[in-house]
C-alpha cells in the first residue's frame, strides 16, 4: 500500500523541473507514464563530467525511476489520439515545454479536457506563460534564473563575482513546487469535483525562495549587501558563516555575541554590534578558529549550545550514508540492466512508505505495454515508430 497508488500521471516533462517532481510522486506510488520522443528525452545523452552511466546520463538516471517509458512521435495524429485515449484513464497530465508547444501539438489543456473534463493539467516553464520574459521567448534555465532573480548576486563575498549555487537549486525547488501543486489539485478535485490547469515556473519560485530577503527589503526600505568577510547570506549577522580550522572548515550559525565571546574566550566580542560590526567579529573569530582542528571546536561549541557543523564534501556525506545502510542511497538497475546507485526519496511515511519499484527505463520500454491498456493490437500497429514486433 502506497499513498498515491490510485493516481495515474501522463508525464511529458524533461530535464529536472518536471522529471524530479513526477519522480517524487512515483516514489509515493503514482503510476507515472513518461512520454518521450522516439529517440528519447534529450537529457538521456547529457554527459556528466564527460561520461554516461549504463548508456544514459547520470542526471537522467537520478530523476526517472518508478516510471514507465512510452516513446512516440508526437506529431503523428495516431500517436496524439492514442495519448488522448490514455488520458481518459489518467488523473494528471504534466508538461514543461515552452508555452504554446503542447497546444500546437494538439495536446494542450483544452484538448485533454475534452476527453476528461476533470483532468489536472500542470505546466512548468522558465518564466510562466504570460510574463514579459515569456513573451520575449527567453530561454528559461536554472543558471539564467539564478542570475535574473538576484540569487547569484546575493551569494559570495563582497567584491567577488556573482556566485551561483553549486547545484540547480531553482530547478529542484520548482520541482518540489510542481509536485506540491499537483497534490493540492488532487485534493481539490476530491473535495470540489473540479479539474484545473496549474502553472509553476522557475522565476516565480526563485523569487519565492527569497521570501525572507525580499520581505526585509520591501518592508524596511533597504537593500542588503554581501559582507566583505563572507558572512553567509547577506542579511545575517556574525558569527553566521564558514570558518577555516587547522585541518579543514567549519560552519557556525546563529548565536548571541556574549555566548560566542565566552566559548571563544574573546571578551571584546560581547560588546560588538553583530550587524554593523559583523565583518570585525567574523575576522576576530577566523583568527582564533584557525588555531584548532574542526573536531576540537565542535567538542567545545556543541556542548555549549552553539550551532556548528563540519564542512564536508559530498563524497564524505555519501560514504557515511552507505556505511549506515541508509535508503537515501539505493541500488537498482539502469536502462541497460547494469547496477546503478541513486539518491532515494527524502519523504518518510509510517503507513505508506515510498518504494523503489523499478529503475529508470530504457527508451520506450513500456510503449506497447501501456498503449495496449487502451488500444487494440491492430490500432497500435498504426502508430508511427511502434514496431510490429513490440506487440
Amino acid at each position: 500500500m502506497q499513498a498515491l497508488d490510485s493516481v495515474r500521471i501522463l508525464d511529458f516533462t524533461q530535464m529536472m523541473l518536471g522529471p524530479f517532481g513526477t519522480q517524487l510522486l512515483g516514489d509515493l506510488g503514482a503510476d507515472v507514464i513518461k512520454v518521450e520522443r522516439l529517440e528519447g528525452e534529450w537529457e538521456r545523452d547529457l554527459e556528466m563530467m564527460g561520461q554516461l552511466v549504463d548508456g544514459s546520463s547520470a542526471a537522467f538516471l537520478a530523476m526517472n525511476r518508478n516510471k514507465r517509458s512510452v516513446a512516440l512521435d508526437l506529431k503523428d495524429p495516431a500517436a496524439r489520439n492514442a495519448l488522448l485515449r490514455l488520458a481518459e484513464t489518467c488523473d494528471v497530465v504534466v508538461e514543461n515545454f515552452r508555452p504554446g508547444v503542447m497546444d500546437r501539438l494538439g495536446l494542450g489543456y483544452d484538448d485533454f479536457r475534452q476527453v476528461k473534463e476533470d483532468i489536472i493539467y500542470c505546466s512548468g516553464s522558465g518564466w510562466g506563460s504570460d510574463s514579459v520574459f515569456a513573451k520575449q521567448n527567453r530561454p528559461g534555465q536554472d543558471l539564467l534564473i539564478q542570475s535574473m532573480s538576484g540569487l547569484a548576486a546575493a551569494t559570495g563575498r563582497a567584491g567577488d563575482p556573482p556566485t551561483p549555487a553549486g547545484t540547480a537549486i531553482v530547478d529542484h525547488a520548482t520541482a518540489l513546487t510542481l509536485s506540491n501543486a499537483i497534490l493540492a489539485a488532487i485534493v481539490a478535485r476530491h473535495t470540489h469535483g473540479v479539474g484545473q490547469h496549474i502553472e509553476v515556473d522557475l522565476y516565480s519560485t526563485a523569487i519565492s525562495m527569497q521570501c525572507q530577503e525580499i520581505s526585509t527589503f520591501v518592508n524596511q526600505n533597504q537593500s542588503w549587501k554581501r559582507s566583505e568577510s563572507g558572512v553567509a547570506q547577506a542579511w545575517l549577522s556574525a558569527p553566521f558563516g564558514v570558518y577555516k580550522t587547522m585541518d579543514g572548515w567549519m560552519s557556525i550559525a546563529m548565536a548571541s555575541p556574549d555566548k560566542v565571546a565566552a566559548v571563544f574566550e574573546l571578551p571584546s566580542l560581547a560588546f560588538m554590534d553583530p550587524w554593523h560590526q559583523r565583518d570585525d567579529m567574523k575576522h576576530a573569530l577566523e583568527r582564533v578558529v584557525s588555531t584548532e582542528t574542526t573536531q576540537t571546536w565542535l567538542d567545545r561549541l556543541l556542548p555549549a549550545g552553539l550551532w556548528a557543523a563540519a564542512v564536508r564534501s559530498t563524497e564524505e556525506a555519501v560514504d557515511e550514508l552507505r556505511s549506515q545502510g541508509s535508503d537515501l542511497i539505493v541500488k537498482t538497475e539502469g536502462p541497460n540492466g547494469n547496477p546503478i546507485e541513486l539518491v532515494g526519496c527524502p519523504i518518510r511515511m509510517s503507513k505508506t512508505p515510498w518504494q523503489l519499484r523499478y529503475g529508470p527505463p530504457a527508451i520506450g520500454a513500456h510503449t506497447a505495454e501501456v498503449l495496449l491498456e487502451v488500444l487494440s493490437a491492430e490500432e497500435l500497429k498504426n502508430i508511427a515508430g511502434v514496431l510490429d514486433g513490440a506487440v
